[in-house]
């Protein structure tokens, strides 16, 4: 008989950790998988790990529910704008714009895109107390179901249920809403990934709370960034006015490795010789180690004598007679000298020195000058007329970032930029510039990493990507998520009538907003890099209900019961679903299935899974099947998944057999699943 799976109503985000435990210590989960803390801890002695009754955290109202909801199923499906998507600019397109809850979006993208993600940028909501924030939620629980689900009494379990249908912005209804989408969030990243989030002082410590204690973990905090707005917000008399707004940065592992900033002004002016080799502009470094740990006794290694053009010997001797030290050890200086980076220059030439205070951090050999310090040296027996530099050309300097950014344009060079692409018309309220994207981009991602925004707004961050691709033709893809939030006439009368009007759409959301910006956007650098070929499209999809009544449980399936009328089901039901499977499969969504003929029967193949959602699937379909996997070299499915309800059960149980005793010339193994 196949496998039954019950995917469409048990798609959530896959718990690694478990599955980890579940490999290694499988004699600690009982026969209803159930994993049995005490036989794991019993495994263990005190030498190895140290099981800690007390430790610093974070509690509040809704914890044990966000983790519910980070582990709950999806409730809908994922369903393509064909009419956009099959634009020429589109169609093969890797960005993408997803409409939707986006709790539920990543739900739906925790498996195609598990460890894909380089960085991620959300500016989610302030929780100022007039940014609109209230936590809502539409999921219905009972207070014994509830009690089941997080294991709680019956007390809390109607606490938590009163509170979740509360429409409050308190901070545990902020940390309720936070939680599961960042758990997710960090389940995307690559190991090397990074997540950038945007705050003001109203949550900006519950948030770094959250994120310490239960989703990254304290040694995995890099930093965080102050923005100027160029605003002040707050001016109350009895608050401080507050001018920025920050910006906190956590790796998921230390394998992490932030790049630095292309250099500018000052730094950039010193970058004034050019050997007209073809190599581009340099400056000059010196050799000797400047600024702080710069004498001989912080690193012994590093005062060595090198030869002077005239032939003699030459130390590391700092400005005011001391022995000093070279900035690298023997190997990296001979290495400079065989790539003819080493500049001599003798005292008294005029030079505009380059100096920088990072360290080579190259050990080497104590030198048999150990024994000289500069409480018992000659000075004038190591004194010469030379000086040493290193070439340092501009193409392979930055400067590493600090956590300060004034020099960014603010929250106006956002609203500018956002006016130019629409008429002059303001439609968003302090959007991000896109200069702080593009450095956050640059600090963090390679030239082709998928970058995430899943709190889309305007489309800042689809913007930067788009734009930075052109500057250095990279290929760096975005993923956008926005809600359909309802745009209220009255307090945002511009961009209500804008949405309804000028692209008329009658119930007008700021996805739409979102939409219409990356349009704008990508048609901009069409008109003004004609010839650029990279990729300026984008593909949507957005959330749809599961269908009502579409409750199978595969254990209790009878051919002869009608669990769910499949008939009702559209020709577009079907490929959403495909859309769902498909991604939950762990295929992207922006890769295409091929649509397979089989003796007349429309399948659809791609990563090596072959799926049957039609009716009518005969024996001589199969047939076809079979021959195909034998002549065809691209096809070779693993796993071909049938939708249980478009199928007897009595076809089910002979496709299976015969699908496993075929013995298919490739000898390829494969699955016959039969899915609902």
């Amino acid at each position: 008989m196949s496998k039954e799976q019950k995917i469409t109503n048990d798609i959530k985000v896959p718990n690694k950790d478990l599955e980890a435990l579940r490999i290694n210590f499988p004699h600690c989960f009982d026969k209803d998988g159930n994993f049995q803390l005490e036989k794991f801890k019993a495994n263990l002695t005190e030498k190895e790990i140290n099981f800690s009754t007390e430790s610093y955290g974070l509690d509040w109202l809704g914890k044990s529910y966000a983790r519910l909801l980070a582990s709950d199923p999806a409730t809908t499906l994922l369903k393509a704008d064909e009419t956009h998507n099959s634009k020429p600019e589109n169609a093969n397109s890797e960005n993408l714009l997803i409409k939707g809850d986006n709790l539920e979006v990543l739900k739906h993208l925790a498996n195609a895109y598990y460890e894909q993600v380089k960085m991620i940028y959300i500016d989610p909501p302030y929780n100022t107390g007039s940014d609109g924030f209230t936590y809502q939620d539409d999921r219905k629980f009972t207070v014994k179901e509830l009690q089941q689900l997080i294991g709680v009494d019956a007390e809390k379990a109607k606490r938590i249920l009163d509170f979740t249908q509360s429409k409050s912005n308190s901070h545990s209804a902020w940390l309720t809403f936070m939680y599961p989408r960042l758990y997710i969030a960090k389940q995307l990243l690559k190991d090397d990934g990074v997540i950038f989030i945007s705050i003001d002082d109203s949550e900006v410590a519950t948030l770094k709370m959250l994120l310490d204690n239960e989703i990254f973990g304290e040694e995995n905090f890099r930093g965080i960034i102050i923005r100027a707005t160029g605003t002040t917000t707050g001016q109350e008399a009895l608050k401080i006015g507050s001018s920025y707004d920050s910006c906190l940065c956590y790796s998921k592992t230390s394998n992490f490795q932030l790049k630095g900033i292309p250099l500018k002004g000052k730094d950039l002016n010193r970058f004034n010789n050019d050997d007209e080799d073809g190599k581009g502009k340099y400056a000059l470094l010196q050799l000797r180690k400047t600024g702080n740990a710069d004498r001989k006794e912080d690193r012994e290694g590093m005062f060595f004598p090198i030869t002077a053009p005239d032939g003699s010997q030459v130390f590391p001797i700092g400005p005011t007679d001391y022995l000093s030290r070279w900035r690298t050890g023997k190997d990296k200086f001979q290495k400079f000298l065989d790539e003819g980076l080493i500049v001599w220059k003798e005292n008294g030439e005029d030079i505009e020195e380059f100096d920088d205070e990072d360290d080579e951090n190259e050990d080497d050999e104590i030198t048999d000058f150990s024994s000289v310090t500069n409480e018992n040296v000659d000075i004038s027996k190591f004194k010469s007329k030379w000086k040493p530099y290193v070439k340092y050309y501009l193409s392979d300097r930055t400067k590493q970032v600090s956590n300060l950014w004034t020099d960014i344009d603010g929250n106006k060079k956002g609203s500018i930029e956002l006016k130019q692409l629409f008429e002059k018309k303001k439609l968003f309220e302090n959007p991000k510039p896109t200069d702080f994207l593009k450095r956050l981009i640059t600090i963090s991602c390679s030239n082709d990493d998928i970058i995430l925004d899943f709190f889309a707004g305007s489309g800042t961050t689809a913007d930067a990507v788009l734009n930075m691709n052109v500057d250095d033709l990279a290929k760096r893809k975005f993923i956008l998520v926005q809600i359909p939030e309802l745009i209220d006439q009255k307090k945002s009368k511009t961009t209500y009538n804008y949405v309804k009007n000028d692209l008329g759409i009658e119930v007008p959301t700021i996805f739409d907003v979102t939409r219409a910006r990356v349009i704008r956007a990508a048609n901009k650098i069409k008109s003004e890099k004609s010839g650029y070929e990279g990729d300026l499209g984008f593909k949507i999809f957005e959330t749809i209900p599961i269908w009502e009544d579409y409750n199978f449980e595969a254990e209790q399936f009878d051919s002869s019961q009608t669990l769910f009328d499949a008939g009702k089901l559209t020709e577009e039901d079907l490929k959403a679903l495909l859309v769902t499977w498909k991604t939950n499969d762990n295929i992207s969504l922006s890769q295409e299935l091929e649509i397979v003929d089989l003796g007349g029967y429309n399948a659809f193949y791609g990563s090596a899974k072959l799926y049957l959602l039609h009716k009518n699937f005969t024996t001589e379909n199969l047939k076809a099947v079979l021959e195909k996997i034998d002549t065809d070299k691209a096809f070779n499915p693993t796993s071909i998944i049938a939708f249980g309800y478009h199928f007897e059960s009595k076809s089910l149980r002979e496709l299976s057999e015969n699908v496993k005793q075929y013995a298919n010339k490739k000898k390829i193994d494969i699955d016959f699943i039969t899915r609902y």
